[in-house]
């Protein structure tokens, strides 16, 4: 990172929603609550999901939807009130039947710092009785983002 603030983001082309750390997001640290991360990463996938023509109008219709199964969030630095923040988050694998993978992004605006990466692992299920199956062919949309090959760095 070269200072500018200029996002190095971890794929060519994520899904970017803007959030701003509040009073309400801050811990007794006073810098934002893990939780709060967690909210906003939420608030970033729904986002892209109805960008992509798959909100949850889409997911009833369907009789489909994703939940789900875990998530792996690292906290790379704090961030503090007043800090405008860039959620990046895009598709990183679809097997096209019953899983799908989500990853996050989330750079600090002033100087372009990752402050964390996470992961979101997906079920789907039918939107009715709670259980797996099969994803429909609308899901195709989840397309895996590409990757940035950085210098050094191989596949």
């Amino acid at each position: 990172m070269s200072g500018s603030g200029e996002a190095e983001w971890d794929v060519v082309a994520p899904f970017v929603f803007p959030v701003t750390v509040g009073e309400a997001h801050l811990d007794e640290y006073r810098h934002t609550n893990n939780v709060v991360y967690l909210q906003w990463l939420e608030q970033a996938a729904w986002a892209h999901s109805a960008s992509l023509g798959l909100d949850m109008a889409a997911y009833q219709r369907l009789g489909a939807g994703c939940v789900v199964r875990k998530h792996e969030l690292e906290y790379l630095l704090p961030t503090h009130l007043g800090d405008r923040l860039r959620v990046g988050t895009w598709i990183s694998a679809n097997d096209g039947r019953l899983t799908t993978t989500r990853e996050y992004q989330i750079v600090r605006e002033r100087d372009g710092k990752t402050v964390l990466r996470g992961m979101t692992f997906f079920v789907v299920v039918d939107t009715v009785s709670g259980k797996p199956r099969r994803m429909p062919a609308e899901f195709s949309a989840y397309v895996p983002a590409e990757r940035v090959i950085k210098a050094g760095q191989t596949l």
